[in-house]
């Protein structure tokens, strides 16, 4: 029976009293509201949470006890949009249990986010919602999950009943049934149900042979084979072990109504999911790059912990959500903490530059139930809340100031849809700068950069991600800003030979104003930038002025002659002009070859826009391949091959970015939200001629 209990009572004195968890599940497939009911059934009280965009874009901590076990249980977001905060909670937790909506299916949506989680090799237990919908069936979607995930998928509980009608479960290993026909209440636990044998033979051989696989045992296999029951006991035992290695993934059937799976899933959090001590912990790396191996999860050892995710508050400052891998965190320690973002993840050093410092502990806060109670020290295994670490941020390590080392960043996703945006007043402008640099410390997603013409870009992971940020820009920091369209860096060149000559003659009393310069502008190939090439001979042109052309050649091309943009990839050359004795000087020259340049453009009429181009590498299903590609082509891009991993394609092609502005968010429509892309620049090629027309008119 479940009973509820006050979590401040719970004391921690091992890595095995705790479990970690994060429930994993695409928007609308329940995973909410099956952490609430999870809570509900062991947190006194418990009323539920707020659902607003804050809440459901970050990942969330609480607590529950269950047993003699104290569960942190992490609540990540399913929008795509905030992968970075799965991500997160994937690092934090050593299981996930990943919900499933019966009624819905598995689409790419959910497969993606699977596949997040295989790839940090995060053991699995699969909770199917919603099965009390009409046309949910069991073993139905059991087989699509096969089909999907892999063989690996096994019922441990199995419902009694179909649809509406589904009043209990049993279970697959203990033979029990849990009777939820009551409704309101707790379940009616019955013990050895014969009446349910023939449902739990249908899946309990292939359980067993399951866990004889994963968790290697050779006895289990000698009772199994000499028809003997090892006891429930000692097959729990073997489920933790084979869940553990992430390759056996238990199936619970949930319904939200009635409260069918709570049970079901609090009592394999408490016997069944891998402990701190069991799930391998990062791998710790030496400043010098030296890897370490994993840190071992010992309140005793040095300690070794990470920052999961910080948030910032005008009043409250920063609150940063901790794991503690290694060692024991005490308030008031001194401890080293250590940012290098640039090293693992492979980002510019002078943009994310090294963190290196000590910081002291000030309250540690634990998640008891959704509230925060002080501690005053934690250990290996815990995740706890840290107040005021001044300098730290998302991914940042800490550890013990005489035995420094670092955990890794995982990946975070890469920030592809802009957002030019503009302070709405002074007021606004003067604030502006202080909130985005909190926006970007809290979410390390977020990069700020400036664009063509100095405009300021957000880049945001989609429009979710993009509208949550504004909304905190104004609600949080009273910020408010003004979207413009995003601007292009285009180019101007010359695409053939032109022979021009400037003048800049003024006499308007006293010294005057005398240069002439006769020039010849040709194209170069794209990437060479400016040659300025001096062929004036006989003293044409005084040499302490030749400098000066040079200087207003310059000028000039980096305003542009036909739309504004700056000019490259061309080559001037002065071959001949005049000067005056008195009148010339290094302005008058600099302005006449300013002249020369705007003549060369209208008497060739040869000057053409360069747009710039990225090379774009979208990784999509394979039953999508041939809507992106159409889509690509739509976009002016130029195919450059594609490649398969897996059931994914890999698609390469050169785009102009004026066609990618909103790539991020098209891509998820047209991929059903299963396509990923990443885009690095290439160079500048010809903008159309229809085009031109528009930019020119448009300057």
């Amino acid at each position: 029976m479940s009973s509820k209990v006050n979590n401040g009572q719970v004391q921690v004195n091992k890595p095995d009293d705790v479990r970690n968890v994060v429930l994993v599940g695409t928007a609308g497939s329940g995973k909410t509201s099956l952490f609430e009911q999870l809570l509900r059934a062991r947190v006194a009280g418990y009323r539920g949470e707020k659902d607003d965009a804050e809440r459901l874009s970050q990942l969330y901590l609480a607590s529950l006890v269950t047993g003699d076990v104290f569960v942190n249980l992490l609540d990540a977001p399913g929008h795509a949009d905030f992968v970075g905060e799965l991500r997160a909670g994937i690092r934090a937790a050593d299981a996930a249990i990943f919900v499933v909506s019966a009624s819905d299916g598995i689409d790419g949506a959910a497969q993606a986010l699977w596949e997040e989680c295989a790839e940090a090799g995060l053991p699995r237990v699969i909770a199917l919602t919603k099965l009390d919908a009409a046309h949910s069936d069991f073993d139905t979607v059991v087989a699509e999950l096969k089909d999907k995930f892999g063989d690996g998928v096994l019922p441990t509980h199995v419902p009694v009943g179909s649809g509406a009608g589904i009043n209990g479960t049993v279970g697959v290993l203990s033979r029990r049934f849990r009777d939820y026909s009551a409704g309101g209440g707790e379940p009616v636990l019955n013990e050895q149900d014969e009446s349910h044998d023939d449902l739990i033979e249908e899946h309990r051989n292939a359980l067993i042979e399951g866990l004889i696989q994963e968790a290697d045992d050779a006895e289990l296999m000698d009772s199994y084979l000499e028809g003997a029951d090892p006891g429930r006991d000692y097959l729990l035992d073997d489920l933790m072990k084979a869940t553990s290695g992430a390759n056996l993934y238990p199936v619970v059937p949930v319904i939200q109504s009635s409260g069918l799976g709570t049970e079901e899933l609090l009592s394999l959090i408490e016997q069944g999911f891998p402990t701190p001590s069991t799930h391998p912990n990062p791998t710790m790396v030496k400043l010098n790059g030296d890897e370490l191996g994993p840190a071992p999860s010992d309140p005793d050892a040095p300690l070794v912990a990470q920052v999961i995710r910080t948030t910032t508050d005008p009043f409250a400052g920063r609150l940063s959500m901790v794991r503690i891998y290694s060692g024991t965190l005490r308030t008031d320690d001194v401890v080293h903490l250590s940012g290098h973002k640039a090293f693992f993840l492979g980002l510019d050093p002078d943009e994310y530059p090294d963190r290196d410092q000590e910081e002291r502990i000030g309250q540690i806060q634990q998640a008891q139930g959704v509230e925060l109670k002080p501690k005053a020290s934690a250990i290996a295994g815990e995740i706890v809340m840290l107040p005021k670490l001044a300098a730290a941020e998302t991914g940042d390590t800490l550890s013990a100031k005489d035995d420094v080392v670092l955990i890794p960043n995982w990946k975070m996703p890469a920030a592809l849809l802009p957002l030019a945006i503009k302070a709405a007043t002074r007021n606004d402008e003067d604030k502006l700068s202080g909130a985005l640099n909190r926006l970007a410390v809290e979410d390390s997603t977020v990069k700020l950069g400036r664009g063509a013409s100095d405009q300021l870009v957000l880049w945001t992971t989609g429009q979710a991600h993009a509208d949550l940020l504004l909304n905190r820009l104004k609600d949080r920091y009273g910020v408010n800003v003004e979207q413009e369209e995003v601007k292009i860096a285009l180019r101007e060149t010359f695409t053939a030979k032109a022979t021009a000559l400037g003048r800049h003659v003024k006499q308007s009393g006293g010294h005057g104003q005398y240069a002439v310069v006769n020039i010849e502008v040709e194209p170069l190939e794209r990437g060479a930038g400016f040659e300025f090439v001096d062929k004036v001979v006989g003293g044409a042109v005084p040499r302490n002025f030749i400098p000066s052309v040079e200087k207003g050649a310059k000028a000039q091309l980096d305003k542009g002659v036909i739309a504004g943009f700056p000019m490259v990839d061309v080559r001037v050359t002065l071959f001949d002009g005049k000067a005056h004795s008195v009148d010339s000087s290094d302005m008058a020259f600099q302005m006449a070859a300013a002249a020369a340049l705007k003549e060369a453009a209208v008497v060739g009429r040869n000057v053409a826009l360069l747009e710039p181009v990225d090379l774009v590498t979208v990784t999509v299903g394979e039953e999508y391949m041939g809507a992106v590609m159409t889509d690509i082509s739509g976009r002016r891009g130029q195919m450059q091959g594609t490649d398969t991993d897996g059931r994914k394609v890999i698609i390469s092609a050169l785009v102009p970015q004026l066609e990618l502005s909103r790539y991020a968010i098209d891509l998820r429509g047209i991929a059903q939200g299963t396509g990923t892309f990443t885009r690095s620049f290439h160079g500048y090629e010809l903008l159309p001629g229809n085009l031109v027309e528009k930019f020119a008119k448009k300057d």
